[in-house]
């Protein structure tokens, strides 16, 4: 599975090149008569599209495909790869810049991805998930978030306000949330101990709660493993997006045989999650351990 933006997006780019450098070819063009046909001094830009060595934009796209003839329905399946890539992976500065250089404008735009998904499945190796965190959890993840990523404006209250109002996804009948954490993700403690301990508790109750459409499951410390090592954190939409969240930003997957293979990694993570009262215990050790 792809541990950064270059093991992944960037074979994407380079796919996407590779396809356009094809179509150029079958089209018995040479760069340089190519080149030529686009109104361009030398090959030099054919070169650097074709190894996504500079961005492919749509009208790169649109540009190979009347130069090399293709047909309406290839243009628009090359159309939405290159949506597809170009997607793929989002900067934290980038974010910043097109919500305005908050937090806020971030949080409302995942708001309805949360409430048209129906199979939600969430693997965490080091943080509560966003939509099981507390108020005051989400207040200080969220007050770090703006210093590390350098945020000049200071819309921390506003942007809990609407992660809390994304909460309420978990109350949809229609919908299956599904949250798998590493035992570790219990111990870690970032924060002050108060806001951790009602974090615990608010998870026990959750347990405790035995609502149908949430499952809550731990991988314990000690548990035989049998080879499934923990990997990066990621959420599951369906099965048709994956996004995994880097230090520097947001990976998101939407290739069918990638997707499968974060599917397949979930199952070998279930396989040896405890849940329900032997979840319970692991989160009460940890409570009890903050005294």
């Amino acid at each position: 599975m792809p541990t950064s933006p270059s093991s992944s997006a960037q074979v994407a780019r380079q796919q996407l090149g590779d396809q356009l450098r094809n179509m150029r070819r079958d089209a018995r063009l040479t760069g340089r008569e190519f080149a030529r046909q686009a109104g361009w001094a030398d090959a030099t830009n054919v070169t650097k599209v074709e190894k996504a060595q500079r961005t492919i934009t749509p009208d790169h796209v649109r540009l190979w495909c009347r130069i090399c003839g293709q047909p309406p329905e290839r243009e628009a399946e090359l159309l939405a790869e290159q949506e597809s890539v170009s997607q793929m992976w989002q900067t934290y500065a980038q974010l910043a810049k097109s919500a305005g250089g908050g937090l806020k404008a971030r949080q409302e735009r995942l708001r309805d991805r949360y409430w048209r998904v129906k199979r939600q499945r969430t693997y965490q190796t080091k943080v509560i998930p966003g939509l099981l965190q507390t108020e005051a959890m989400m207040t200080f993840y969220l007050t770090q978030a703006r210093v590390e990523q350098h945020l000049e404006r200071d819309d921390v209250a506003e942007a809990v306000i609407a992660r809390m109002d994304r909460q309420g996804a978990l109350n949809r009948l229609d919908a299956l949330w599904g949250f798998i954490l590493e035992e570790d993700v219990l111990w870690y403690r970032p924060g002050p101990a108060d806001v951790h301990r009602e974090q615990l508790r608010y998870l026990i109750n959750m347990i405790d709660s035995g609502r149908q459409n949430i499952f809550l499951g731990v991988i314990p410390r000690d548990i035989d493993r049998h080879g499934v090592i923990p990997g990066e954190a990621f959420i599951m939409d369906d099965d048709t997006l994956v996004t995994v969240e880097l230090i520097s930003g947001y990976l998101r997957l939407t290739r069918p045989d990638e997707i499968r293979m974060y599917g397949e990694a979930w199952d070998r993570l279930l396989s040896i999650a405890v849940h329900g009262r032997q979840a319970r215990y692991l989160m009460e050790r940890a409570l009890g351990a903050l005294g």
